[in-house]
């Protein structure tokens, strides 16, 4: 039998960039070879998109783009091409089809719903969320609205645009009215904590406000949570699936942030979390209606605070979570006893399944 050709496309132009090489060579090594066929696309920081034969070493090694035969291509949006379209410097091009694609993509432009766009317009099955449920997940602001909609509670929060900067005092003011610190400012489509601060007064949040719009036109402040942060790994269409619940003890006891998740060995994660099974099922129960309620689907990771009274509040969802050896999303799936090579097994399948 001919093996499925799987598309694993990587990097992009996000801040997330380097995060999304090691997860893809997780992957790229992960996905069984005696069933697939991996062809790997590569987008530069620039926004340019490339062939890559090398070795997924180079991908983690962020060596992968001086490899010398890589080959420039783009992605047809045209169905009767169902793939990509690889440039010759002669000016020929070769149509290379494949069965699915697996974007191993983290924050803007890569689970934000741009490129799921480009997908279902090329009619090409993919792994993850659609356009639709990535926009909405990616958008936090439209996560709130959505998932309070449906009975799913969140940190109380106020929202505020760039075109605002002229009543920053006013919007200061109106969160202080409403919301108790500490709180954070999040840029509103941004991830990992990228542009995220934690503040304590006025002249914080002020400084907060301005970081968060270097990343994103519209802002998100928070109340502060006080609770024990903690994930759930959701994988699945329409009955989807939901892991144990992990426990972060992030280094940083501010808040669990880039470096805190990327860079600082002292940050863990526990598996399973300290905290009863009752505290448990009940976090898995609302990942689930949570995942259902945005539509998601073939995998998430739903984000939660379990606080001190037994009360559990959504943080955020991840589309495309983090699949690097030591991210939380394959850690939980192996808790599950899904090995890494069943896990990107059955997200292809899933993808098919959904095609």
């Amino acid at each position: 039998m001919a093996k499925l050709k799987v598309a694993v496309i990587f990097g992009g132009k996000s801040s997330e960039h380097d995060v999304s090489l090691v997860s893809a060579a997780h992957v790229i090594e992960s996905i069984p070879k005696d069933k697939y066929e991996v062809i790997c696309i590569g987008i530069t920081k620039k926004g340019h998109w490339l062939k890559y034969i090398g070795p997924a070493e180079l991908i983690k090694n962020k060596e992968w783009e001086k490899h010398p035969d890589n080959v420039p291509c783009i992605m047809s949006p045209d169905t009767l091409h169902k793939g990509f379209i690889v440039l010759g410097a002669d000016g020929t091009f070769d149509n290379i089809k494949v069965d699915c694609i697996f974007p191993v993509l983290h924050g803007k432009n890569g689970e934000d719903g741009t490129i799921q766009g480009l997908f279902q317009l090329s009619g090409v099955p993919f792994v993850g969320c659609d356009m639709i449920s990535s926009a909405n997940c990616m958008d936090k602001e439209m996560t709130h609205l959505i998932l309070e909609a449906n009975g799913i509670k969140m940190a109380r929060f106020i929202s505020m645009r760039y075109s605002e900067m002229d009543k920053i005092d006013d919007k200061i003011a109106e969160a202080e009215a409403k919301l108790k610190y500490p709180m954070f400012v999040k840029p509103c489509c941004a991830g990992s904590s990228v542009g995220v601060s934690r503040v304590e007064n006025a002249e914080e949040m002020k400084n907060g406000i301005k970081l968060a719009f270097l990343s994103d036109s519209k802002l998100l402040i928070e109340e502060g949570v006080t609770g024990i942060e903690c994930e759930c790994a959701v994988m699945g269409n329409d009955e989807p699936f939901a892991s144990t619940v992990g426990e972060i003890k992030s280094a940083n006891e501010g808040f669990y942030d880039f470096e805190s998740k990327y860079e600082d060995d002292n940050s863990e994660t526990i598996i399973p979390a300290r905290m009863s099974e009752q505290a448990i099922e009940n976090i898995r129960a609302l990942a689930v209606k949570a995942y259902k309620a945005i539509g998601c689907a073939g995998l998430s990771r739903c984000d939660f605070f379990l606080c001190p009274d037994g009360t559990a509040l959504l943080n955020e969802i991840n589309t495309l979570p983090g699949h690097t050896p030591i991210s939380m999303y394959p850690k939980l799936m192996e808790h599950a006893g899904m090995t890494p090579a069943r896990q990107e097994d059955k997200l292809i399948e899933l993808a098919l399944e959904r095609n």
